[in-house]
């Protein structure tokens, strides 16, 4: 059985920052790549960006390009979203996924993260 639980969201002041982690279990997770998503009050979920298996390659959403960074430890079966220069607008649920062909097919419950003005 997969399951993915995440940790590290909370409530920040804009500028801050926070780490997120998604540790992973059930599953080779060395072999998949991951990503993580968010999700709003009141909006549809939203991709934020991208990891391979091997971590050389990422991808992020235009929003947090030069403030997020995604990475991820094999040997600890975790997945990390460092978040810097927080806004408000970064106030969401954040979730993280494991994709097989590209897509989420695993989902973790989220960890929410709130950015006071």
């Amino acid at each position: 059985q997969v399951r993915l639980v995440e940790s590290g969201g909370g409530l920040v002041q804009a500028g801050d920052s926070l780490t997120l982690s998604c540790a992973a279990s059930g599953l080779t997770f060395s072999n998949y790549a991951e990503a993580w998503y968010r999700q709003a009050p009141g909006k549809e979920r939203e991709y934020v960006a991208t990891i391979g298996w091997s971590a050389y390659n990422t991808n992020y959403t235009d929003s947090v390009k030069g403030r997020f960074t995604i990475s991820r430890h094999n040997a600890k079966n975790t997945v990390y979203l460092q978040m810097n220069s927080l806004k408000p607008e970064d106030t969401a649920v954040y979730s993280c996924g494991v994709l097989v062909n590209g897509r989420p097919k695993y989902w973790g419950q989220g960890t929410q993260v709130t950015v006071s003005s």
